[in-house]
């Protein structure tokens, strides 16, 4: 918040390193970033060409997720085969400057290859006039923005002459050069822009789309920072835009106020272009409906841009999971959907029907209470789990689920002599205890020293009649199911609470398993419960695949 108020303060006096007055004066024009100033008016058949425009976002965010692991997956192989760290860091370092290299290399010559084009208006009727500015009759016309790239144009005036309703110019442009030569987010300007049916061409659209996409997959996950949300908006803008010149060279120019079809507009079909681009990637529903209409106040068209994203989110759907998710897998990140979709012979599995221990790993490795330190040095040298369930003697002489200690705990504690005892005493010598926050932590500092420390305890006999108080360090409040405990709700329980282990225990209290987030995967959960069926084959079993 302070940051944001911070910038909007400087941002309302000046641009760039100009002072330009009215310091504090917050203008809401500054905070709409791609502001459409025109509104359309749509009708039922606006739906139409969103769907459309849906389908083709989920598809096309599909394959440029599909395209991205690719590229991704071959980098990280490639880094993998180099030994040196520097010339590993000479690649990170290479690659986006090759990407800066060529990207600019297209974007100031590519332009050259495409003529110039005249600034066109409506003079009367349905009639197209070129070298016209502007008309005061229709309001279909060329955006002043434009880039004239190396485009001649009469320099008296800048070209620019009035004669009645019209106003006429000699100035031509460069499609391609509006597209490339300038900012991203200029770009998307001219595509969004209104009555502006001319403006670009097919050529232009397509050829802009099939190398900025290209550059925009490769670009993405290299070792620089650079997020995907204006070039998804550019993207989607540039197919939207095309899908927008097809409908008006089909249908005809309708810029009059008062026309049923004055919706057919190409910049109001690249916003939801845009939008279904964005909603086909990043799989986002009504917060990128929010986000769309906060970027562009087109208030008009927001039933239209919620069609095109849940039409994309479908589509894509089917083919990928999201693109932040896809990558969250491929850094093996175990990242639980809402809801587990898990199939058997086409059909989807109810979780209700089973339980928890159907899916936990055992059996589990356990320590105790009062523990050698030999033995949790063994432990964690031999033991890659991330944590282990703490048991203790009960009354009857059964040990007992007592609570949940994780490895970088047990690490820290075992960096401290002064705990370690020489007899198994239940009484707890607090002045010895260590600090909460010493054992809080996200890594271990110096693990060459920890690893050679471990195995010494692990190797000296001195270290096997040494005992270690875990009570005062243990997680008591470590969450534990009953082994035939409903999966469906132990998934639920386990992501709403953002659990790391889940102990299953039995009617005694006996620790049975654990459950842990790999455990939950959707493919785990379709591998275990698949093998438990084909392991019973009853009759009861056919109540197991259920329709959705």
């Amino acid at each position: 918040m302070v940051a944001s108020f911070t910038t909007a303060l400087f941002n309302s006096a000046f641009s760039g390193f100009h002072y330009q007055g009215s310091f504090g004066a917050f203008k809401s024009e500054e905070y709409i970033l791609f502001r459409v100033k025109n509104g359309l008016s749509i009708n039922i058949l606006t739906f139409i060409p969103a769907t459309v425009l849906g389908v083709i976002g989920g598809l096309t965010g599909a394959l440029f997720t599909f395209l991205n692991l690719k590229i991704v997956k071959t980098r990280i192989n490639l880094l993998a085969k180099v030994q040196s760290k520097i010339s590993k860091h000479i690649l990170r370092l290479g690659e986006p400057i090759l990407i800066m290299v060529i990207s600019a290399t297209v974007s100031v010559y590519l332009p050259s290859l495409f003529s110039c084009s005249p600034f066109v208006c409506i003079k009367q009727g349905d009639e197209i006039s070129t070298n016209c500015w502007k008309s005061s009759v229709n309001p279909l016309h060329t955006d002043h923005e434009v880039v004239a790239y190396t485009c001649p144009y009469d320099a008296g005036d800048r070209g620019v002459q009035a004669h009645e309703n019209y106003t006429w110019t000699n100035r031509t442009y460069n499609e391609m050069a509006t597209l490339l030569f300038g900012t991203t987010e200029s770009a998307i300007h001219q595509l969004f822009s209104r009555s502006t049916h001319r403006q670009l061409g097919y050529l232009p659209l397509l050829v802009v789309l099939l190398i900025y996409s290209l550059m925009a997959c490769w670009a993405a996950g290299t070792s620089i920072s650079s997020g995907l949300l204006v070039p998804m908006l550019f993207i989607g803008g540039l197919y939207g835009r095309f899908v927008g010149a097809v409908m008006v060279a089909v249908f005809g120019v309708h810029t009059q106020p008062k026309s049923y079809w004055l919706w057919m507009d190409p910049g109001a079909f690249a916003l939801v272009g845009a939008a279904s681009f964005f909603g086909g990637v990043s799989r986002l529903t009504m917060s990128l409906a929010v986000i769309m209409i906060e970027m562009t106040n087109d208030v008009q068209f927001l039933l239209p841009i919620m069609a095109a994203i849940m039409v994309s989110k479908w589509v894509g759907d089917f083919f990928t999971h999201s693109y932040y998710l896809a990558l969250l897998e491929l850094n093996c990140i175990p990242f639980l959907d809402a809801k587990p979709i898990v199939n058997c012979n086409g059909k989807s599995i109810s979780l209700e029907v089973h339980s928890a221990a159907d899916v936990m790993s055992a059996p589990p490795v356990v320590v105790h209470v009062h523990e050698s330190v030999s033995y949790l040095a063994d432990v964690l040298l031999n033991v890659s789990h991330g944590g282990f369930p703490v048991v203790r003697k009960a009354a009857n002489g059964e040990e007992v689920f007592f609570g949940f200690i994780n490895r970088l705990q047990l690490a820290v504690l075992l960096k401290y002599p002064k705990l370690f005892t020489n007899m198994q005493n239940d009484a707890v010598d607090l002045s010895e205890e260590v600090e909460h926050l010493q054992l809080t932590i996200d890594k271990l500092e110096k693990p060459d020293l920890i690893e050679e420390m471990l195995l010494n305890y692990s190797l000296n006999d001195d270290f096997k009649d040494l005992h270690i108080n875990l009570e005062p360090y243990v997680n008591q409040s470590a969450v534990s199911v009953p082994g035939k405990f409903s999966l469906e709700r132990a998934y639920i329980t386990f992501r709403t609470m953002g659990l790391r282990h889940m102990t299953v225990v039995d009617e005694n209290n006996h620790v049975i398993g654990v459950i842990t987030r790999k455990d939950l995967m959707g493919f785990n959960l379709e591998e275990k419960l698949l093998s438990k069926i084909r392991q019973t084959q009853s009759e009861e079993d056919v109540l197991i695949c259920l329709d959705d």
